[in-house]
């Protein structure tokens, strides 16, 4: 990479300059985005962030106007259950983040009077705020002199600075130069602005270098390809994993679902129950017996049901069975048509799609 020090601090003022003058006219408008000369809201600008890790602006925002309806201020969020906080999520994935949404909405309401902290560090010490979210609604919110670093900023900053580190050993370089336009004037624009030339002009494939308003200072554009940047280490195979699962239905045509234990993956949500989910070969029939809700005909259906996690693949055999039992079951059961006032996460929601197409 060229060394940060050999961007001047007049250059990069002029940099700074140019990038909101380019955001003053190019603005995205977007429903947790305060108008111009208003005060943001700690709140929405916390909600957001936290919605927005890794999701697209497109999906966010419908539910980002369904909970502020739902839960307009922190107070209310805070009053909620985990129960209604995780169906108002479900599409979104990553459920810890919900999880800790509302732990952290509680501890706003809490210990801090429903006001959140002004300053990183005390933002940091709430559940599920990281470094980044800490970060974004310090300047965004509070006008902190700091520059959040999210996959976009990152983006900018590695081909303004030509940084040809692989990720993710690139990213102290990165927050080192994106650090040199910290200041108070604007912070908080600042941040928006540098996350809007990410997504609409210096995006990851074909940059719209013709319409950045800072190409003339853009390292990674003068050595040729800027598309090439940030430069990633190369992926690594996914692994897989698999389990049975059991679709038991009782006299009433209810379905047992039971819920997942509130740490880990998918914490405190519901599923169908399974087998462990283990690499390695199918469950054998002692491991099926023993995980099975009950003791009846299990009919295994034909093909898998095949889910993608973000660090692995999921393999699902899926059995039905019936019972003449309603209670005394480690469970709950819930007719199929009332699975939407459930949390479900999408993985169940393929299992729901695989029993219902092989029965048809």
């Amino acid at each position: 990479m060229n060394d940060a020090s050999m961007k001047e601090p007049k250059e990069i003022d002029k940099i700074r300059a140019a990038v909101l003058s380019w955001y003053d006219a190019e603005r995205r408008e977007l429903p947790w985005r305060s108008a111009p000369g208003h005060d943001a809201d700690p709140y929405a600008v916390w909600m957001s962030e936290i919605m927005l890790q890794q999701t697209t602006v497109a999906t966010v925002k419908a539910y980002f106007e369904a909970f502020m309806v739902k839960w307009p201020t922190v107070s209310d969020l805070a009053s909620a259950d985990l129960d209604d906080v995780l169906v108002a999520w479900q599409g979104l994935g990553y459920y810890a983040r919900a999880r800790n949404l509302l732990k952290c909405a509680r501890t706003v309401a809490d210990t801090h009077a429903g006001a959140f902290p002004d300053t990183v560090d005390a933002l940091l010490k709430l559940p599920g705020v990281g470094p980044y979210t800490a970060s974004a609604v310090a300047a965004i919110a509070y006008n902190r002199p700091t520059v959040p670093v999210d996959g976009n900023i990152e983006r900018v900053v590695s081909r303004l600075f030509n940084i040809r580190t692989p990720l993710p050993g690139a990213k102290p370089e990165i927050q080192t130069c994106a650090s040199l336009f910290a200041d108070s004037e604007r912070p908080g624009d600042f941040a928006q602005a540098v996350m809007d030339m990410g997504a609409t002009i210096c995006v990851p494939k074909n940059p719209k270098c013709m319409l950045c308003p800072v190409q003339e200072y853009c390292d990674g554009r003068k050595m040729g390809d800027p598309s090439v940047l940030p430069v990633k280490a190369p992926k690594k195979v996914r692994p897989e994993r698999r389990a049975a699962m059991f679709w038991l239905e009782n006299a009433n045509g209810a379905v047992l679902l039971r819920r997942r234990a509130e740490s880990g993956l998918l914490g405190g949500m519901m599923e169908f129950p399974s087998t462990d989910w283990r690499e390695g070969d199918w469950p054998d029939s002692e491991e099926c017996e023993s995980a099975e809700p009950i003791s009846t005909e299990w009919i295994c259906l034909p093909d898998e049901a095949v889910h993608v996690f973000t660090h692995f693949k999921f393999r699902i055999q899926v059995f039905v069975g019936k019972t003449d039992r309603i209670e005394n079951t480690d469970g709950i059961w819930v007719q199929p048509q009332d699975f939407p006032n459930y949390a479900l996460p999408t993985v169940m929601k393929k299992v729901v799609r695989h029993v219902v197409t092989h029965r048809e």
